[in-house]
């Protein structure tokens, strides 16, 4: 049995879609039906991932690793504080850091953030999936809208690395500042993540849980955020679309997400 993990936004979907090529849906069932199992493993939180549910994967890992289920059993659950929030948000806005909030059950973001958006180019999958989540309205409310609930992740999006000095001195030793590679892209984008935890050690959670050896799993993905999932499993993919230096320590790249490349590496892999 293989434990297969795939991220969602340029892997298993064209970034912010939520129905994945048939061909991908075809060899997830097929792998399943040998006896493996698969996990969504995403940046996403519960909310921005609900629509994927129904295609019935064996568990996920959300929040790039601060909420990971097997099948309905919560194994992991670790939001910020509220202090680690507050002092995120203020450093961030005071230098005109655009910010995303995300907790279980929904997104805030910036109400200036789509104008900021529509300057930017094509091809990061972080950006496209937030155009599209702001354009199709998928669940992403504005700031002054929020409620409240524990946060797992903030998103960032600015126009230069000095803004985000302050945040980083004040946060750094307590989060990631994982950022996307930024030359081809015009913009900085990325995410504050908790060292608490990440893709892999949301990988590895699982694995203990199910008593199965990381050298039997794969892991499947695009951008810089999931790089310690590909550090961490057994055998890495990077689709063609990624990231030039995610492709560069993964154990192999396949096509890109529109050229069926998931279905096509599941029989490389003789997954299916």
């Amino acid at each position: 049995m293989k434990l297969i993990f795939l991220d969602i936004d340029g892997t298993l979907t064209v970034p912010g879609e939520n129905t994945p090529p048939e061909s991908a849906l075809e060899a997830i069932r097929a792998a399943q039906r040998k006896g493996n199992k698969v996990f969504l493993c995403t940046g996403r939180n519960m909310d921005m991932l609900s629509p994927l549910l129904k295609y019935g994967f064996d568990g996920v890992i959300a929040s790039s690793g601060g909420y990971v289920m097997l099948g309905e059993e919560v194994l992991y659950d670790c939001p910020m504080t509220q202090q680690q929030r507050d002092t995120a948000l203020e450093s961030l806005h005071r230098h005109g850091v655009f910010c995303t909030i995300e907790a279980l059950g929904g997104s805030w973001g910036d109400e200036n953030m789509d104008a900021f958006l529509k300057d930017q180019p094509e091809g990061n999958s972080e950006i496209e999936r937030w155009r599209k989540a702001l354009s199709e309205n998928l669940g992403i409310r504005p700031m002054s809208e929020y409620d409240g609930s524990p946060v797992y992740k903030v998103v960032i999006m600015c126009s230069g690395m000095e803004q985000l000095e302050e945040a980083r001195e004040l946060l750094e030793k307590d989060f990631q500042f994982v950022l996307q590679e930024v030359p081809a892209h015009g913009c900085i984008n990325g995410e504050l993540v908790n060292r608490q935890f990440d893709k892999g050690k949301g990988v590895l959670t699982i694995c203990r849980r199910m008593g199965v050896p990381v050298e039997d799993t794969i892991g499947f993905g695009d951008s810089m955020n999931d790089l310690e999932m590909i550090q961490t499993v057994g055998t890495s993919v990077c689709m063609a679309n990624g990231a030039r230096k995610l492709k560069e320590i993964s154990t192999m790249v396949c096509p890109a997400v529109e050229e069926d490349g998931m279905a096509r590496a599941f029989a490389m892999l003789d997954l299916i």
